[in-house]
């Protein structure tokens, strides 16, 4: 099994389900005691924070550098960059790094593909469903992604920064959550995209009415697979 190394902190509520996913998928698929192969690096997300909400985003880019170079010069032989928002800066991440990333918007639109879905609706950070970073990833895959009205996506915004990074979780933000969910079904979305890592601590598919992918999961699984399908 090749060694990951997980760049999180981003939240820290977040890169906590990557190892918990990744310890259950590892279980699942080889049995016995085996666990993943593990290198962590989980960065102050008040940092990354400040640096996204002053747009600085050439110094967030040279820490994410920073930090994938500490990974590879670990030992760290496959990357994962454990946040859907701060995809906006891998070509900056991995510049001088040699080691492969798996993207996370790569790992769901795969997943998306093979469903045979077509047009899926966003709930992520404001970053995440305003910028085209993401989106036009979507659609070179062949996706058409909606994203929700302004409104619902600061209500999104607020709550993921508000609550979820901070491992919070009430019934009336999930209540938020899903009727917006629901207005994406309504436009026409024939599946759901969590795009936020911590998306999915609000919403699945016990409370969505069509296809969830959760990119967190998704995310683990391409990992997992990479890091074994050579064994």
């Amino acid at each position: 099994m090749k060694t990951l190394g997980i760049l999180g902190g981003m939240s820290a509520a977040s890169t906590q389900l990557y190892y918990a996913y990744l310890c259950e998928l590892t279980k699942e698929q080889l049995g016995g005691l085996h666990s993943p192969e593990l290198l962590i690096r989980s960065v102050d997300f008040a940092r990354i924070e400040s640096l996204q909400m002053s747009n600085n985003w050439k110094a967030a880019g040279t820490l994410l550098n920073e930090e994938a170079k500490r990974l590879q010069d670990g030992g760290a032989q496959l990357l994962v960059l454990a946040t859907n928002t701060m995809h906006k800066l891998a070509d900056e991440m991995m510049q001088g790094v040699n080691i492969p990333m798996i993207h996370i918007a790569d790992a769901t639109a795969q997943a998306i593909q093979k469903a045979g879905l077509k047009r899926p609706g966003l709930m992520a950070t404001r970053f995440t469903m305003e910028q085209r970073f993401y989106l036009d990833r979507l659609q070179t895959a062949g996706l058409d992604a909606v994203v929700p009205n302004k409104a619902d996506r600061a209500t999104i915004h607020t709550i993921i920064y508000d609550e979820l990074c901070k491992n919070f979780i009430s019934s009336e933000s999930r209540a938020h959550y899903e009727i917006v969910a629901q207005r994406l079904i309504d436009n026409g979305c024939d599946s759901l995209i969590l795009g936020c890592t911590e998306v999915g601590m609000l919403l699945g598919s016990h409370n969505v009415s069509v296809p969830v992918f959760d990119t967190t999961k998704l995310h683990c699984e391409a990992a997992l697979h990479a890091a074994t399908e050579l064994e």
